[in-house]
């Protein structure tokens, strides 16, 4: 048939980072259409400039059969649209290579986006490696927009707000907002001293900028104010946050529109490059581009923050739309969505409709817009692999298109997962696309991949010689590799599925990429699913996505409303309204209203909390409040009953969809037997290892022909292995449904004989278990209801060995780490031991333990709460799984339990040795509840003493924390099933045996390079704020790398709350020694095994059982930290504190801790503005904050020149200034505020900090460390939190002029802020998911 005449060819093209894929639909004379199909190299400047314009020219030439040389413009007289997904966005944030930026943000907030949320990203590095912010210069706004207090009672406005405001009133004109709020503009824009400001950024070269203020969401005055001078100035993008993104939270509204201006003009650029490589008849082509939520958009609307998922988009909606086979309706399953492409996977849930989340980070940037919920792990075609310390790794390095896996024939070319796939047989080279080599014409180079992969297996058979383990064939070697990667894969999909409450088992696996087929029978059995689905054109099916995908325009408004029926009748004309607006963007673009389709949308919130859900209105008028509820109650689990419901935003989607969706063909005949195998070749496989395996080409393959496996099944483009015991079919589509043989159980293990260790084994193994207590996290957070451990994510799970010992412990809280497992023995010494408490009742399947006492029960201060749940297995305890939250409150004589002037232990709350939380699987609320509301009957005794101030939060959280040990107990049980209790328990050992021997390793190295002898010392010592010595005598004994940590001559327990129970000191050891270990090690008992940890009785680190320890916790710990870290001469001190603030009365409570200094190390400077070592909680919005409580935050920024001089400079601390609307009572709780983080190594010590009460008189006052006062309406509170100590003597003070991350370096008055050019950095993942990174 030949192809139609006309303009008639439509294109949908995926720019990836390793390959290009091409879709070409070309409408035949009969009124078909044929497809095209191409993959290319998305980077190959030797051969042409830009791939997609190579992939259309090609096809143009195949089509028309006319030349179109590379050196022409493209001829478009053929082409009707060209439809693109890009990572160009993606690329550009991982690579720091966007436009030069500049931002314009409200005084005082000059670094909020350096600071964020304030946690780092890998709690173990002692370099904390943070990617750089977008911008380059930052221009400060002097204008200020404050929430004033509300006239009627409520938590924040107080009691009594207008006596209040009597008092106290804040000068200002109040205005009425986009949301019929009123806000108190205090000062406008001081427009005449910010143009000089901004002309002098532009001066530099810098055109384009982000504008934001603080509440721009509701009130964007002010920033279209500064967006208008911006323009006359010059500057020719302007990314005004009010426009980007109107939502509440400034941190990620700024990110957004920081992307924006950073990424649109480099996507501009790119698209003008493209569109320059076609002739003048391109203005006829319909030229859209995919957006992170799905839809496309014309290339005019195309902007910077709406294009981070671009390319992964397309393959969602390709999977959504295509998966359908004789007998089911397109759109109808449960599919989860995989895409393994060259550099990472793409993981993503379909049940019926798009799944969107509205906050996620790429690269440590959050973005706030509606993206598909699509998670990526760092495992791909392209991931390194690596056999390092006894482990099997793939990823996440990625060897990239340049230069590529060995296979790949370029020079430099690094090992990968599809050279283990080559030299394993699964792919074959034959047919897979001739494009390697010097001149694009030569195979996949099979015998370099081979050659490699036999170097890495000498690597892993020396370990396995010197281990008396049996050696590895080169096909075992790289068999391995292949099930790691694919367990790293997996751990994904079980939080899509398992963490929400949905059966991983019962969906179908939608396998696309160029790399998927050669995995998804592996990953299906390895889940327990049923069915995997491979369309015909996996190898690029975002391209078909692309091709499918409707046109959307969206609009969306803040509302800041309760819910109620008076409200809604208003917000449902807002809705008609923007339907109204939406419908017009689609009707410019062609589409007709019956083309149309809109969804109407409330972000709705209950009051007092912070996870808004997205939530559809009901058709017919339905009630939003219960769909909001249902749709709460699948999310988390629970309802809050009588809270109020708040709207956040309205928000319109409409689509316009210009094609049909697939359907589902019949198979109506006999498709004959199988066709010749188009080749037979040997291929490995986990069951029966080398098989000769037949190779059949999809396209010689009928409607309803069947496939047993094992065999291969090829295109152009992609391969597909059908697994020995699972069996293809052909759809009538050309597609292939992969049925696939459940997993067996493993054969029961004897006892009595030795299980031998694996290396790929012990891998795997190392995954599941952390993945196991990272989903009892999820659970946790998901589950429970408080600010602290919902939002703030102050909470640690973990599993544990029978004996108490620690198997795996989710990277959450390191203070929790060493201390948790001693709350384990604590109990198992209380309920089992001839002398413990509880002996004569034991611990019975269906009990669950509760504990908090730090110094008899293993805790680490009383508000952080242990639950601990048995695992049985026969009838006897095989593990034990807990869960560490910090509770809001828990009793003692100030709101928060966090007393700064405590001097016993019974005024900082409700002190738990061991209770039976849950007995024979029945709650205890009346016994736990007596125990959390004790303290208060000691109130005619002790001045402020209360029981719990906030028991409903508790019984939640307490509930919360069992669903989230049930969860584990679910997860052990599986591991346990699927391999029996033998194997489980000898990996849980081998893997602690690997950690212990990388800390005895990583010790043996330190003493030789120390030049100590064979058995040596090295000590250290600090001083806390009061004098009380921290000393520590670390002997090492080289012969077998052990050491004895000695806190000998540390002073003694103090009367006040810095004292320390041992089990704090234990997780200050356990993360200062993993923390050393440069290696991926998982973190387990095995840390401590080498190590004698020794601390005299009666001292600040083994206080009595009466003494209080509230600061031990969170300011002791930190400093023992510092102490550790010195000995090693590891790193400078960081600021040594987590700077507690509380705050409230008797109807509100608020709680954070503020982030400062990092010490400098030997190699680098340290961060500004982070939390350190022991703690790694977030902190508030300041939108949220200002909504939330009666404050006003005036300044969040770095306190340049507060970090330690050196080599390499320490880390600047913060200033955090608030001031009060109304009287309340505040607390802080820190240290370092006399004694200065100290430099190592010729080093500078960093500034102390400094805490101040500003009267609204001007009268200052120093509050010291550790006080609590009373403020009044007009007070200030400022906190300077303390930088990090330097590292080496300034070589010729070039270094000490850089600031704590090397990127500061402002001018007098702090007003702009030069930043240095973006460093390159490693590939960040991103991350998606319902949870909020911001309060």
């Amino acid at each position: 048939m030949a192809p139609a005449e006309g303009r008639n060819l439509a294109f949908s093209i995926d720019r990836g980072g390793t390959f290009t894929d091409v879709f070409a639909e070309i409408p035949q004379d009969d009124g078909s259409v044929e497809h095209r199909v191409m993959k290319l190299l998305s980077e190959d400047p030797d051969n042409y400039p830009d791939a997609p314009r190579e992939g259309i020219r090609r096809v143009l030439e195949e089509v028309t059969g006319k030349p179109h040389p590379r050196e022409d413009k493209v001829d478009t007289s053929r082409i009707a649209s060209i439809r693109m997904g890009t990572t160009v966005a993606t690329n550009a944030l991982l690579e720091r290579k966007g436009e030069p930026c500049a931002l314009a943000v409200t005084k005082g907030f000059r670094d909020l986006l350096h600071i964020g949320n304030q946690a780092r990203p890998q709690i173990f590095d002692l370099e904390i490696d943070v990617p750089d912010v977008l911008y380059e210069e930052v221009v400060e706004v002097d204008e200020e927009v404050l929430l004033p207090l509300g006239e009627e009672p409520d938590r924040r406005s107080g009691k009594d707000p207008r006596g209040d405001e009597e008092t106290y009133r804040p000068e200002g004109n109040r205005v009425e907002t986009l949301t019929g709020e009123m806000v108190c503009v205090r000062r406008p824009v001081d427009l005449a001293g910010l143009r000089p400001m901004l002309q002098a950024v532009r001066d530099k070269g810098i055109a384009s900028i982000a504008v934001v203020l603080k509440h721009s969401y509701i009130f964007p005055d002010h920033e279209k104010q500064v967006g208008q001078l911006a323009s006359e100035l010059g500057f020719t993008q302007v990314s005004l946050s009010s426009v980007v993104m109107p939502m509440v939270k400034m941190v990620p509204r700024g990110f957004t529109a920081t992307a924006d201006a950073y990424l649109t003009p480099h996507i501009l650029r790119y698209i003008q490059t493209f569109q320059s490589g076609f002739d003048e008849g391109l203005g006829e082509v319909q030229l859209s581009f995919m957006q992170s939520d799905g839809g496309l958009t014309p290339v005019s609307l195309f902007s910077g923050h709406k294009a981070i998922l671009s390319g992964p988009a397309g393959g969602y909606v390709g999977y959504a739309l295509t998966t359908v086979w004789e007998g089911s309706e397109a759109g109808q399953q449960q599919v989860i969505g995989f895409d393994m492409g060259g550099t990472s996977t793409d993981v993503s849930r379909y049940a019926g409709s798009y799944e969107h989340v509205f906050e996620s980070t790429t690269a440590g940037v959050t973005i706030q817009a509606p993206q598909l919920d699509i998670n990526t792990v760092a495992a791909g075609g392209g991931s390194r692999l690596f056999f390092r310390r006894g482990l099997y790794q793939a990823g996440p390095e990625s060897a990239g298109a340049h230069p590529g896996p060995v296979a790949y024939r370029k020079k430099g070319g690094c090992l990968a997962i599809t050279d283990a796939n080559l030299v394993l047989g699964r792919v074959l080279p034959d047919f897979f696309p001739k494009i390697f080599g010097e001149h694009e014409d030569l195979p996949l180079d099979s015998h370099g991949a081979r050659q490699a992969m036999e170097e890495v297996a000498g690597q892993v058979n020396e370990h396995a010689r010197q281990r008396g383990q049996p050696e590895k064939s080169v096909d075992e070697v790289a068999m391995g590799f292949i099930q790691v990667a694919n367990e790293t894969m997996c751990r994904p999909i079980r939080a899509l599925t398992q963490m929400r409450g949905y059966d991983v088992a019962a969906h179908v696996l939608a396998c696309f990429g160029g790399a998927g087929g050669q995995h998804a029978c592996a990953i299906a059995v390895a889940l327990g699913m049923k069915t995997v689905f491979v369309h015909r054109y996996a190898g690029i099916l975002s391209a078909v996505g692309i091709g499918l995908a409707d046109v959307v325009a969206e609009k969306q408004e803040p509302a800041a409303v309760e819910l109620t029926d008076g409200t809604f009748d208003k917000l449902t004309t807002r809705l008609s309204n923007l339907d109204t607006e939406a419908a017009r963007t689609l009707k410019e673009q062609g589409f007709t209203n019956d083309q149309i389709h809109v969804e109407r949308f409330l972000n709705l919130r209950y009051d007092g909390t912070d996870v808004p859900v997205m939530t559809p209105c009901p058709p017919d008028g339905g009630d939003p409040a219960k769909a909001f509820e249902n749709q709460y109650r699948r999310e988390f689990g629970f309802t809050l009953a009588g809270r109020a419901i708040i709207v956040d935003d309205v928000r319109v989607r409409a689509t316009g969809r210009a094609k049909d969706l697939p359907k589902a063909g019949d198979i109506t005949s006999d498709p004959g037997p199988l066709p010749k195998a188009a080749a037979t070749t040997s291929a490995y496989f986990e069951k029966g290892g080398r098989q000769d395996t037949p190779a059949y080409r999809l396209s010689d393959l009928k409607s309803g022909h069947v496939v047993e496996g094992p065999a291969i099944l090829i295109d152009d483009i992609s391969c597909i292995v059908v697994e020995p015991e699972c069996t293809g079919h052909i759809t009538p589509g050309g597609d292939v449904r992969i049925e696939v043989q459940r997993k067996a159980p493993s054969a029961a293990v004897d006892s009595s004989q030795d299980v031998q260790q694996d290396s790929v084994q012990l891998a795997i193994f190392s995954h599941r278990f952390m993945g196991l207590a990272e989903e009892m996290g999820r659970t946790l957070q998901r589950t429970s209801i408080s600010v602290n451990i919902k939002e703030r994510l102050d909470f640690s799970c973990a599993l544990f060995a029978p004996d108490g010992g620690l198997v795996a412990n989710a990277p959450h809280l390191p203070v929790h780490l060493g201390a948790m497992s001693d709350a384990v023995r604590a109990q198992l010494q209380y309920w089992t031991d001839r002398d413990g408490a509880g002996k004569g009742e034991g611990i019975e399947e269906g009990d669950v333990m509760v504990t908090n006492h730090p110094q008899l029960a293993g805790g680490s201060h009383l508000p952080d709460i242990t639950v601990i749940t048995p695992v049985f297995d026969a009838g006897k305890i095989v593990f034990y799984v807990a869960s560490r939250g910090h509770h809001a409150d828990v009793g003692g004589i100030t709101p928060g339990s966090m007393p700064p002037m405590s001097k016993s232990l019974v005024e900082e709350g409700a002190a738990i040795v061991s209770f039976k939380l849950v007995r024979a699987g029945e709650f205890q609320e009346e016994g736990i509840t007596e125990l959390l509301e004790a303290p208060g009957r000691l109130a005619d005794q002790i001045e402020g003493m209360s029981g719990t101030r906030n028991l409903g939060d508790n019984l939640s959280d307490l509930r919360a924390q069992v669903a989230a040990n049930n969860r584990g107990i679910q997860l052990v049980g599986d591991l346990i099933a699927e391999y029996g209790l033998p194997v489980v328990h000898a990996y849980m050992g081998f893997i602690q045996e690997n950690a212990e021997q990388a800390v005895r390793e990583m010790l043996q190295q330190f003493s030789e390079g120390a030049g100590l002898p064979q058995v040596g010392t090295v000590t250290a010592e600090d001083f806390m704020d009061d004098g009380s010595p921290i000393r520590l005598a670390v002997t090492i004994d080289r012969s077998d790398g052990s050491a004895v940590f000695d806190f000998e001559g540390t002073g003694p327990e103090v009367f006040g709350n810095t004292n320390a129970p041992p089990a704090v000191t234990s997780s200050a050891v356990i993360y200062a020694l993993r923390s050393m270990v440069t290696a991926d090690i998982p973190l387990n008992q095995g840390c401590l095994r080498p190590v004698d940890i020794r601390i005299p009785k009666d001292s600040l680190l083994w206080p009595g059982e009466e003494a209080a320890v509230v600061g031990g916790n969170v300011l002791t710990s930190q400093r023992v930290t510092d102490v550790i870290l010195k000995c090693f001469k590891a790193a400078a001190a960081s600021q040594g504190c987590m700077n507690n603030l509380t705050f409230g009365d008797s109807q509100l409570g608020y709680y954070e801790t503020i982030a400062g200094g990092a010490g400098a190390g030997p190699h680098w400077h340290g961060r500004s503005g982070v939390h350190t070592h022991m703690t790694n909680t977030r902190i508030t919005d300041p939108e949220i904050l200002e909504r939330r409580y009666p404050v006003a935050l005036h300044q969040f920024q770095l306190r340049p020149g507060s970090g330690g001089t050196g080599k390499w400079r320490g880390g600047d601390g913060v200033v955090r200034e608030l001031e009060f609307l109304r009287p309340v009572t505040a607390s802080i709780l820190s240290e370092r505020r006399a004694m200065r983080p100290f430099g190592l190594c010729g080093g500078g010590d960093a500034q102390p900090g400094l805490n101040l009460i500003v009267r609204r008189s001007g009268h200052s006052v120093n509050l010291g460390g550790k006080n609590t006062t009373h403020l009044q309406g007009g007070d200030r509170l400022l906190i300077y939190t303390p930088g990090g100590g330097g590292y080496g003597a300034p070589d010729d003070g070039s270094s000490d002029k850089d600031g704590g991350d090397g990127d500061e370096a402002r001018p007098n008055g702090a007003t702009v802020a030069r930043r240095s050019p973006a460093r390159s950095q490693t590939p960040h993942r991103r991350a998606s998911g319902r949870g909020d990174s911001y309060q």
